[in-house]
């Protein structure tokens, strides 16, 4: 047996999501890898897609209009036609075909959008007879999912089976399990004192002798967001011996600014990319991040309460709705809301015992062995079919 994971490289989510899944194949003995499609499309594209997608993400505008475009032309322009999306991830379907025939796979499992559109195309073409997966890292329904034709949809919550029914998903054909996160990083936890040890030798600072809350802020991988402002909002309303731990990922114009405008204060630590963001989350009281699917479920699944700050337009604001209205999160626009909210959870023990047990409730540590259960048994029952 043979599987095969596609992502695509815009953002580390999808690819977190997808090396969850390749790991705990892997641990269970079964054959598997990881292939970023826009790479089996071209080499260089992957890179380019990447590289676009950052620059669309520094403008809150730019990418909100190319988002609501996108889906204007999608409703309104084609009805009854593939979108415009579906149509660029048709154009490589033959070298993905080639890619699938070559390697002898049993099975795909799709990560990312793009990648589903082309095996959908593949499969139109009459070309596919392996099963084929899509697992759905965001708490809604994609613009451009209704594109695709695979075998089964994991989603990550039962509340959204009616709004997949209602696009014409079939419901047998829906598992919603959750979405796939790091095992061993983000369903355990170390003690807070422990954890906190370990960061302060890392990024070189010295806990002080009575170390109040801390206060982990986000920003995605490639930096989304206006740091300083929210580190300002922070810094007139904490304690002196709280903390904010600042991530600001791949964008070195944000690390910078905050580096300079908080270099002589103690309580604001800059961070840029790093692996160590389950450490981080250990060591904290509270977490502030932009509502990606990927991290708002690794938030969760720690249960640690949760304050999303500003979204990327489009499917990050549903995402935080979503899980507002569940309470396993809080949502607020504006930056002196969202400090508010993460000093009254740190502080708070109704509220943020409220919000943990929501978030209890409402999530699963264990998808990445049901989505191998679920290949698993399609496999074996496929298998049978043919042997009889």
């Amino acid at each position: 047996m043979k599987i095969l994971i596609l992502s695509a490289s815009t953002g580390e989510g999808h690819n977190s999501s997808g090396k969850a899944i390749l790991n705990a194949m892997l641990q269970r003995g079964i054959d598997a890898e990881m292939k970023d499609v826009l790479e089996i499309a071209n080499p260089r594209a992957s890179k380019k897609v990447s590289k676009t997608y950052v620059k669309s993400t520094e403008g809150h505008n730019l990418f909100s209009k190319i988002y609501a475009l996108a889906v204007w032309v999608s409703e309104h322009l084609n009805q009854g036609r593939r979108s415009p999306v579906y149509l660029f991830n048709k154009i490589y379907w033959r070298r993905l075909y080639r890619y699938l025939e070559q390697g002898g796979y049993d099975a795909v499992v799709s990560v990312h959008l793009f990648a589903a559109e082309s095996l959908t195309a593949v499969k139109r073409e009459g070309k596919l007879r392996i099963p084929t997966f899509f697992v759905m890292t965001d708490y809604t329904l994609h613009a451009f999912l209704n594109d695709t034709d695979l075998d089964y949809y994991i989603i990550p919550h039962e509340d959204l089976i009616p709004v997949y029914t209602r696009q014409g998903f079939k419901f047998d054909h829906i598992f919603p399990i959750g979405i796939p996160v790091d095992v061993d990083k983000f369903t355990t936890r170390q003690p807070k004192p422990e954890a906190r040890k370990q960061v302060a030798e890392q990024l070189g600072f010295k806990l002080k002798a009575n170390e109040g809350n801390w206060y982990l802020v986000m920003s995605g991988s490639m930096g989304f967001g206006n740091m300083s402002q929210l580190m300002r909002e922070f810094i007139s309303r904490i304690g002196k011996n709280d903390r904010v731990i600042c991530v600001c990922g791949r964008n070195e114009r944000n690390l910078h600014t905050v580096q300079r405008d908080f270099a002589k204060e103690g309580r604001v630590v800059p961070v840029g990319y790093t692996d160590k963001v389950s450490l981080l989350m250990d060591a904290c009281d509270v977490v502030l991040s932009k509502p990606g699917g990927i991290t708002t479920t690794e938030t969760i699944i720690k249960n640690i309460p949760l304050v999303h700050t500003a979204p990327i337009p489009g499917i990050e604001s549903e995402n935080a709705e979503f899980c507002h209205e569940r309470n396993m999160s809080f949502y607020a626009a504006k930056p002196v809301e969202q400090v508010e909210a993460a000093i009254r959870l740190a502080t708070d023990t109704e509220a943020r015992e409220a919000m943990l047990e929501s978030q209890r409730r409402n999530s699963e540590p264990k998808t990445c062995q049901f989505i191998i259960d679920l290949v698993m048994h399609t496999l074996e029952d496929r298998a049978q079919k043919e042997n009889e």
